[in-house]
């Protein structure tokens, strides 16, 4: 059985709130080391992220789509697991197992009322039984209900894998992952699975893209290494607007997604800017400010220290901008990428949800209760048998 070998293969797969593509990461773990064997991210095609999208809003969503996506990207997440193995000259049937986190187009961590109490929910679409049937492989997914049904938000889920790669008997850490959202997973020295702290910090790169791809007509997706915020001036009026966001102020746990941060506060920031327009540079310069400060806020207001350390993941790691603001906020702190680690920035989050397979499989409780809010540890994930 999977669960008495001491050495597993296992592919992580993730998409995130960017929906850009699939990120795979092929890693082999014993004894929870965990070693990067082969990496690739395998972009979208414009029409189906663009259907992808509009899922992730209640007004364009439709059921039909839903069901029809949810199928259709389990057959694009089982072919960029083959793709990789083809690529890479990995045997597919060498791969033990899968992790895939899925595409999330709903999370609702507040959740709603029913039968007088509340009901957190969360929808993640890549249907798991394509994944195992077309890999032959078996498939863990669908990790974030069961953090729910024990009471916490389904997010973060990372944190887990972060302490099993970056924790450290002298050193505090923060890992920071700047993807469409921020989120931190705080390792003071020494700890303990009960001392993690994590949350997500705000936007990440999220609302960067948005300014750009409206200010350039869909010609940019993404501020290339930061270049375009580098030429521009910081607005600090609207900045300061931006910074009175709620979600900013308040407590862990918390998480947030496109529903905060998406196309409704975008329109927001537009009917802003069209108010008192900014040159283009300035645009993206002041919301890529905001990324840097929330992040450098969120530590001060809730990290229980200054880590010493800041390890930097995801795409916003590539942003040298962005990179230069957070070590102006945060001067104290030694900011560090987790390719020093031997993870690649852009693969952490698909080799975390490897891990957390590994741990599945196992049986091994793989949440974070500091950090979801849940009631206690429980086994995350479905299992779905291969061939």
């Amino acid at each position: 059985m999977l669960r008495r070998r001491k050495t597993l293969r296992v592919a992580g797969l993730m998409s995130g709130t960017s929906v850009d593509g699939v990120d795979v990461a092929v890693v082999d773990i014993r004894d929870a080391k965990v070693r990067l064997v082969a990496f690739e991210v395998f972009p979208y095609r414009p029409a189906l992220r663009a259907e992808v999208l509009a899922l992730c809003h209640p007004d364009s969503a439709k059921v039909d789509r839903i069901c029809h996506l949810n199928h259709v990207l389990g057959e694009v997440f089982a072919e960029a697991v083959l793709r990789l193995c083809r690529k890479c000259g990995i045997a597919a049937d060498s791969i033990d197992l899968i992790g895939s986190h899925g595409q999330t187009i709903w999370h609702q961590p507040w959740g709603g009322r029913y039968g007088g109490r509340t009901i957190r929910s969360t929808l993640q679409i890549g249907e798991p039984s394509v994944i195992a049937h077309r890999t032959g492989i078996t498939t863990v997914a669908d990790f974030r209900p069961r953090d729910m049904a024990a009471g916490g938000q389904g997010a973060p889920l990372v944190p887990y894998a972060d302490y099993v790669l970056f924790r450290d008997a002298k050193v505090s850490r923060a890992v920071q992952n700047i993807g469409g959202i921020a989120n931190v997973t705080f390792l003071p020295a020494a700890c303990g699975r009960d001392d993690i702290l994590a949350f997500d910090t705000g936007p990440g790169n999220m609302v960067i893209d948005a300014i750009v791809r409206r200010a350039t007509g869909g010609k940019r997706h993404f501020d290339r290494g930061g270049a375009m915020a580098a030429r521009g001036k910081v607005d600090e009026m609207l900045l300061r607007e931006m910074l009175k966001h709620p979600f900013l102020r308040r407590k862990p746990p918390k998480s947030t997604g496109r529903e905060e941060f998406g196309q409704a506060y975008c329109e927001w920031l537009n009917r802003r800017l069209r108010k008192k327009p900014l040159p283009l540079e300035d645009m993206v310069a002041t919301v890529t400010a905001f990324t840097a400060r929330t992040i450098a806020d969120a530590y001060r207001r809730f990290l229980p220290a200054m880590p010493d350390e800041m390890v930097l993941a995801g795409g916003g790691a590539h942003n040298r901008t962005l990179v230069r603001m957070l070590q102006g906020e945060l001067t104290a702190v030694k900011i560090r990428t987790t390719d020093e680690f031997g993870i690649d920035v852009d693969a952490r989050e698909a080799v975390a949800f490897a891990i957390l397979a590994w741990a599945t499989i196992r049986g091994a409780a793989n949440n974070v209760p500091s950090a979801t809010g849940a009631s206690e540890p429980v086994v995350l994930g479905k299992i779905v048998p291969g061939r």
